[in-house]
């Protein structure tokens, strides 16, 4: 497989190896039965040291591709000395697990994401526990029901044995990934608690993982550590961004696009007319998380929450109480629990 430019002239979950600048190449890797069909890995390289920023989802599927894209580099699987991983989600993390027992690459993971490993590789602990309470104080009833007959009463999958500790805790600040070439990690929660991209500042690029993506928002509030304010963290860490120099954004889903701040202005605008939006489903009589999200359109195909799959049903519900809890800190809305439910009102 021969590199080829990333001019945007190829879908961007296309297989291939792709030239984003000198020494760096997009990689996107296969997703199961998912909706978002890829994630980009990238490999940086100086020709005798090999890093990736993430790893790709633990396929044999997505094994080979990465083979075979560095094999346009001249390298193999083997010659991977390290993995810098944004956040410890499966198709992010999982990869980087199974090739490290192959060949003793070093894996490098956010130190926030301590307490979300240790709750997903937990042998006795049902995978979305903290979810379901989280759904069930919303009066998502309905969605936990669905989600139960979605797996006819079986836990989901967990891949509980690919979620090893890292060999390292990353914390903010710079780090020399090859010879002369040194990345800044900046600590990023909201999407999970302990995302972290990394900043190239030298060739103006930033990884952005799942923090800033170029063409959807991701999901806040699923989380198996969940925060107690996700959707201000996340607005938090976008300003953070947009106080940096601009940069050419490299996601983990979609597209290099040239430009942070544009991306980063659309979220922070979005965000606010969601929050005046859910306020104002609220002032209308809806109390509850669950009541609200029915009320709301979701996806780019402004879909209804009854149109939508039990598990991205749980995420709309779990995002929309992430907006309605930033509405109470902010004094715009009151709070009030009754039989295990939480109402939300205006004051």
């Amino acid at each position: 497989m021969e590199p080829c430019d990333d001019d945007g002239s190829r879908h961007w979950a296309e297989p291939g190896l792709y030239t984003v600048a000198p020494g760096v190449y997009r990689i996107p890797l296969p997703l199961p039965n998912d909706a978002l069909r890829a994630v980009n890995v990238y490999a940086v390289t100086d020709g005798d040291s090999l890093t990736l920023v993430d790893s790709g989802w633990a396929l044999d599927e997505a094994r080979d591709r990465l083979a075979a894209a560095l094999a346009g580099l001249g390298a193999g699987l083997g010659d991977i000395g390290q993995f810098l991983i944004t956040h410890v989600h499966r198709d992010h993390y999982t990869l980087a697990v199974a090739l490290r027992r192959e060949s003793g690459a070093s894996i490098a993971l956010g130190r926030g994401e301590r307490a979300a490993l240790r709750a997903t590789a937990a042998p006795d602990e049902h995978p979305m526990e903290d979810q379901i309470g989280l759904l069930r104080r919303a009066g998502g009833t309905p969605v936990i029901d669905a989600l139960v007959a979605l797996f006819d009463g079986r836990r989901p999958p967990t891949d509980r044995d690919l979620w090893e500790q890292p060999d390292e805790w990353l914390d903010p600040g710079g780090r020399t990934v090859l010879p002369g070439r040194t990345l800044d990690v900046v600590h990023t929660p909201g999407h999970t608690a302990g995302h972290v991209v990394f900043a190239d500042h030298a060739a103006n690029l930033l990884f952005s993982g799942d923090h800033v993506l170029p063409h959807i928002t991701p999901s806040i509030g699923f989380h198996p550590a969940p925060a107690e304010q996700p959707l201000r963290d996340f607005l938090d860490s976008l300003r953070l961004l947009r106080s940096l120099p601009d940069m050419r954004m490299l996601p983990a889903h979609g597209p290099v696009t040239p430009s942070v701040h544009a991306r980063v202005d659309e979220l922070l605008t979005h965000h606010d007319h969601r929050l005046d939006e859910i306020g104002g489903t609220v002032a209308q009589g809806n109390t509850t998380a669950y009541e609200v999200a029915l009320r709301l359109t979701w996806t780019r195909r402004e879909r209804t929450l009854d149109e939508l799959d039990p598990f991205n049903q749980m995420l709309a519900v779990l995002e929309t109480q992430s907006h309605l809890d930033l509405l109470t800190l902010q004094n715009r809305l009151t709070t009030k629990d009754e039989d295990d439910l939480r109402h939300y009102t205006v004051p």
